[in-house]
C-alpha cells in the first residue's frame, strides 16, 4: 500500500537498503512501499541518503556514503562519471549491466505486458564494452574567457569540459580536441546559449570503424566561420583520413543540434562504413547506428527470428536509412520499407543502390497509410519488421499489422516499455510472443535493445 503522507521529508537523513535500479539506473529503495530513487546506489546496497526532493509518490536522494556494498560494484574509471550525464553504470559490473538489462526487460514485459510465460535470454554484450561509439555530438561554450568542450552536467545544461570519453572512439576525442585547439588559435568562440552569442554550438564527427573514414561537422550560429581556409587546412595536414568536413548553420535559439542548412566545406558529402557486407553512405544528418559492432548482433538476431527462405515478401516499417531492410533483403525474395522521413528514404534508395541489390523498394509516408495502400495493390507480407521509435508503434500500424496476418512479425524495440505495451495490444488480437532478445548496444549506460519474435497464433 502507498503511503497516505510521504514517510520522509527533505533534507532528512535516512538508511536505506536498495532492492532495485530504474530504467535511467537510479536505485530505488522502498519505505513503507514509497519509492526513493538514488542516483549510483545499486540493488543489495545499504547506504546513507540525505533526502533531496518529496513528491507525493516517490522522492529522491543523495548517497552520502555506502554501510553494505553490491558485490557487483566497480570503480567507475572516467574521472568525470560523477559530474558527466552521459553515462550511469559504470560503476556497475560489465556482467552486473548486462544482468541488470536483461532483469528489466523481463520486469517490464510482465508488469506492463502480463507476459509472464515469455522466454527472455541473456543480454548479448560486447567483448570490450569502452570506445565503441562512432558518432560524437559535443557541444562547445565558454567558461571565465575560455573554451570549452564537452557533454552536459546530468539534467543541466553545463558543459563539463573533458578531453577523452571512455565510451567514444579515440578518432571522435581526437577530432574534437583538435578543433578545440585550432579554435583557440584562430579567436573562435564558443557558443553562450543565455546570450545567444559566439560562432561554435557543437562539433559533430563521424567516425566509419570499417573504413577508416571521418567526417567533421562545425555547427555554427551564423554563416561566418573566421579563418575559414585555415580552419580547413589545418585540419586536414592533421587528419589524413578525413573525407568530409561540412559546415551546420543554426541560428536559432534552441536545444536541437542542427539547422536547416548544410554546407560542405571541403571533400565529399559522405563518409562510407559497413555492417556486415553491407556498404553505407553516411552524411552529416543521417540516422545510422552509433554502435555497428553490437547493430550487427541485433540485426543478425532480427535476421533469424525472420527465418527467411528467400521466398518470403517483407514489410519494413520505421526503415530509416533502409539498415535493416537491406539485411533482410540479403535473404528475402522482396524487402518494402516505409519511414516519415524523406531525406531517410533518400538514402534508403542511395545505399539499396550502393549496394545493388533490385529486391528492395522504398516508400515515404506513415507506414499505418502506406502498408495499406500496398495491401491494395497485391502486396501481402509474409514477415513484418518494425523497429519504432522510444514511443513505440501508433496504434494505427499496430491495427494494420492486425489486419495483414502476417504469419511472422519482429519487433525491434529501443524502449522495453513501449514493447511490452504492444506485444499485450498484438497477443490480445492473436499473436503470440515467442521470445525476446536483449541486446547491449550502449554499454554503460542504462539503455538497452531488444528483439521479439512474434507469431500468428
Amino acid at each position: 500500500m502507498m503511503a497516505e503522507k510521504a514517510p520522509v521529508y527533505k533534507n532528512q537523513l535516512i538508511e536505506l537498503t536498495f532492492e532495485d535500479l530504474t530504467h535511467d539506473g537510479a536505485g530505488v529503495a522502498k519505505l513503507q512501499g514509497y519509492p526513493i530513487f538514488v542516483q549510483r546506489a545499486l540493488p543489495g546496497e545499504t547506504g546513507d541518503v540525505k533526502i533531496t526532493k518529496v513528491k507525493k509518490n516517490y522522492a529522491f536522494g543523495r548517497l552520502l556514503n555506502i554501510t553494505e556494498e553490491s558485490k557487483d560494484r566497480v570503480e567507475a574509471p572516467c574521472p568525470i562519471f560523477k559530474q558527466c550525464g552521459g553515462c550511469q553504470l559504470q560503476h556497475l559490473s560489465y556482467p552486473g549491466q548486462l544482468k541488470h538489462k536483461e532483469k528489466h526487460v523481463r520486469d517490464v514485459l510482465e508488469r506492463i505486458g502480463g507476459l509472464t510465460n515469455v522466454t527472455v535470454h541473456p543480454t548479448l554484450g560486447m567483448e570490450d564494452p569502452w570506445n565503441y561509439r562512432n558518432k560524437a555530438q559535443v557541444p562547445f561554450g565558454e567558461e571565465e574567457g575560455g573554451l570549452i568542450a564537452g557533454f552536459y552536467a546530468e539534467r543541466s545544461h553545463k558543459i563539463i569540459d573533458m578531453e577523452r570519453c571512455m565510451i567514444q572512439h579515440e578518432a571522435n576525442d581526437d577530432v574534437v580536441q583538435l578543433i578545440k585547439s585550432i579554435a583557440q588559435k584562430y579567436g573562435i568562440r564558443g557558443y553562450d546559449d543565455k546570450a545567444h552569442k559566439g560562432t561554435l554550438r557543437h562539433v559533430v564527427t563521424r567516425y566509419g570503424k570499417v573504413t577508416n573514414e571521418l567526417m567533421v561537422v562545425l555547427v555554427t550560429k551564423g554563416k561566418e566561420l573566421p579563418n575559414k581556409k585555415n580552419v580547413i587546412q589545418e585540419i586536414c595536414d592533421t587528419l589524413p583520413n578525413v573525407k568530409s568536413i561540412v559546415q551546420n548553420i543554426n541560428p536559432k535559439r534552441t536545444n536541437v543540434i542542427f539547422g536547416d542548412e548544410t554546407v560542405v566545406l571541403w571533400g565529399e558529402e559522405v563518409i562510407y562504413d559497413y555492417i556486415g557486407d553491407i556498404k553505407f553512405a553516411i552524411s552529416a544528418r543521417s540516422f545510422y547506428q552509433v554502435n555497428p559492432e553490437q547493430t550487427k548482433v541485433l540485426y543478425d538476431k532480427a535476421l533469424e527470428y525472420c527465418k527467411l527462405t528467400g521466398k518470403e515478401t517483407v514489410i519494413d516499417a520505421y526503415c530509416g536509412i533502409g539498415t535493416i531492410s537491406l539485411f533482410l533483403a540479403q535473404k528475402a525474395k522482396h524487402v518494402y520499407g516505409v519511414e516519415i522521413v524523406p531525406e531517410a528514404i533518400v538514402d534508403a534508395k542511395k545505399n539499396a543502390q550502393i549496394n545493388g541489390m533490385d529486391n528492395v523498394d522504398f516508400a515515404v509516408g506513415e507506414a499505418e497509410k502506406v502498408i495499406p495502400w500496398w495491401y491494395a495493390q497485391g502486396i501481402h507480407a509474409d514477415v513484418m519488421v518494425v523497429d519504432p521509435p522510444r514511443k513505440g508503434c501508433d496504434e494505427s500500424l499496430l491495427e494494420t499489422i492486425v489486419k495483414m496476418k502476417p504469419c511472422r512479425l519482429v519487433y525491434v524495440s529501443c524502449n522495453p516499455s513501449t514493447l511490452a505495451r504492444d506485444l499485450k495490444y498484438l497477443e490480445q488480437q492473436g499473436f503470440t510472443t515467442k521470445q525476446v532478445q536483449p541486446v547491449d548496444m550502449f554499454p554503460m549506460t542504462a539503455h538497452v535493445e531488444c528483439v521479439a519474435e512474434v507469431i500468428l497464433s
